[in-house]
């Protein structure tokens, strides 16, 4: 099983993409603009999408794969999220007003797109890849991920800033191998951080101490024109956990 990162900025740029990852070859974890540089053939083949949590940085490509692919495939593309976050998208994106209803086309029978709901610590298995939704706490209803093969997982935070309830579940993942963590802002911009619910790397670092396993921890969700100086601080503050910057088109074996 292979995760690879098609997105994992903050913002958009030269270079820049907004959080999506690619499970193997069918499952997106949150459909940022990263999802843009995959191939039509590629685009095919996704049968899933895991959100997060409805912000537009984490949701902005499921319109336009949809409607791209929507008429070739010949299932439907299955959104998965909470259902505050599932209400989020049918009243505000797909509402025949700021994007058609891809549940109703061509017809509610046999749809484009269908949704799907998931609960906090249920998980669900695909074709032997388990997907369990985590706790996060941001400004909308949102959650994390943990994606397991069986022989390792992956903890993805979403966006969240502090939240003791993740750290309880997290803990408690025998296989863990990999900790995928969001850090906005630099430590200048905390009460940014703090009215928009992220982390900056003094938070960071003082979430990562209720950190009880050893693995490999990635930085993701960076602003742009920050980055150096948010990475140098997380250096700085959280240096002991050897934080890394993820990066796109990074892969992950699991």
């Amino acid at each position: 099983m292979k995760l690879r990162i098609l997105g994992c900025s903050g913002g958009i740029g030269r270079g820049l993409r907004t959080t999506s990852m690619l499970l193997d070859h069918d499952i997106l974890i949150d459909a940022g603009t990263g999802v843009g540089d995959l191939g039509i053939d590629e685009l095919c083949r996704i049968d899933h999408v895991f959100v997060t949590h409805s912000h537009l940085d984490h949701v902005t490509s499921i319109p336009m794969l949809v409607d791209t692919v929507g008429w070739i495939r010949r299932k439907s593309i299955t959104v998965h999220a909470i259902e505050p976050t599932l209400e989020i998208l049918r009243q505000h994106l797909f509402n025949w007003k700021l994007w058609p209803d891809f549940t109703q086309i061509p017809h509610a029978e046999y749809p484009f797109m269908r949704y799907e709901a998931v609960q906090l610590g249920k998980t669900i298995e695909l074709n032997g890849r388990k997907l369990t939704p985590l706790p996060a706490n941001h400004v909308v209803p949102a959650v994390g991920y943990r994606i397991d093969s069986g022989r390792a997982s992956l903890a993805f935070t979403g966006d969240t800033t502090t939240n003791d309830p993740l750290w309880h579940e997290v803990n408690q993942i025998d296989n863990l191998r990999y900790l995928i963590i969001e850090t906005a802002f630099c430590n200048r911009e905390k009460d940014l951080a703090v009215a928009s619910k992220h982390l900056c790397p003094s938070m960071l670092a003082e979430e990562l101490a209720k950190f009880k396993l050893k693995t490999e921890v990635y930085i993701t969700h960076l602003k742009p024109g920050e980055i150096e100086v948010t990475m140098r601080e997380i250096q700085e503050c959280a240096g002991a956990w050897k934080p890394r910057m993820l990066e796109n088109n990074q892969i992950f074996d699991l």
